[in-house]
């Protein structure tokens, strides 16, 4: 038998032909082995007399079971059954190897010319040879790998995009300001409404929307907040400009501060003060410290 005829069999029955053949072979030994021991069990319950020893041989004279006294019935029963055991397994080994050799020759095999054109049942439907854009064992496990790591892309993503939502929905909770039935909603100021929920929004003067108030002495108008805004926003630029002309000379001013030498300063202030100290308590005392300025 060829490996590809041994393959192919194995494929079909699902095991090897030689399990086939050991199981039967262990079958028919354990059969024997148990006819073996009943042929030794009958013997030793047959009394010595039915097996051709003489009466006087046995002491107990109980006809019913062997004399377990009696040597030479025992040890006769065990050699037979001994020789009994191998002549039957060598009579087994040698009938079964023919038998195995036929088996594989005539029965489980298949011929060399056959075996490349069978075609099994659950071959059924599919085109063989595979071809060369089939995915193979490797890129099927890749792909494997590749829907693991998408899905957990796609868990860590919905989290994110709940966090997003729920951010989304607090931002707009302190963004969008009460507002009264007579007031219309605006779109455009619904962003900076957080500004003048405040209750001091109206000590600052903060309004979303233009404010007239008439009186007899003065006429003032209140500019609207989105206004503001936009002004503070158009000079950020001219800020930013003057921040860069400044900082050079903030550098400049580090370094010429770093260039001061402290100590002889100190030195020299704590000696005109020391002076000027004992200049007024030499010419008036303590009490001439008040016209000192």
């Amino acid at each position: 038998m060829t490996q590809q005829t041994e393959a192919l069999l194995t494929e079909h029955f699902r095991y090897t032909p030689l399990s086939l053949i050991d199981d039967i072979i262990n079958t028919v030994n354990t059969i024997i082995y148990r006819a073996i021991e009943a042929i030794e069990n009958g013997l030793f319950s047959i009394p010595p007399q039915q097996l051709g020893y003489s009466p006087e041989s046995d002491a107990s004279g109980d006809s019913s079971m062997l004399d377990p006294d009696h040597p030479e019935a025992k040890d006769e029963i065990e050699n037979g059954v001994h020789q009994l055991e191998t002549l039957l397994e060598a009579t087994v080994d040698r009938t079964f190897d023919k038998f195995e050799i036929y088996t594989l020759r005539n029965i489980l095999t298949v011929p060399d010319a056959l075996a490349p054109y069978m075609r099994l049942g659950h071959y059924e439907g599919l085109t063989l040879p595979l071809p060369a854009t089939s995915p193979t064992p490797e890129s099927i496990l890749a792909l494997r790998r590749k829907v693991q790591e998408t899905r957990k892309l796609n868990l860590a993503l919905r989290n994110t995009h709940a966090n997003n939502a729920a951010t989304i929905s607090q931002l707009k909770s302190l963004l969008s300001a009460p507002q009264s039935e007579s007031e219309p909603s605006d779109p455009s100021t619904a962003s900076l409404a957080f500004l003048t929920s405040h209750p001091l929004s109206s000590t600052l003067n903060l309004s979303l929307t233009a404010a007239h108030n008439d009186s007899a002495k003065t006429k003032k108008t209140n500019e609207p907040l989105s206004t503001q805004a936009q002004f503070f926003i158009s000079q950020l630029p001219a800020l930013r400009n003057a921040l860069e002309e400044l900082k050079p000379r903030v550098k400049s001013l580090q370094e010429k501060v770093g260039d001061v030498d402290w100590e002889s300063r100190r030195e020299e202030r704590r000696a005109y003060i020391e002076g000027r100290v004992r200049k007024v308590v030499g010419s008036g005392g303590v009490g001439a410290l008040a016209g000192v300025d």
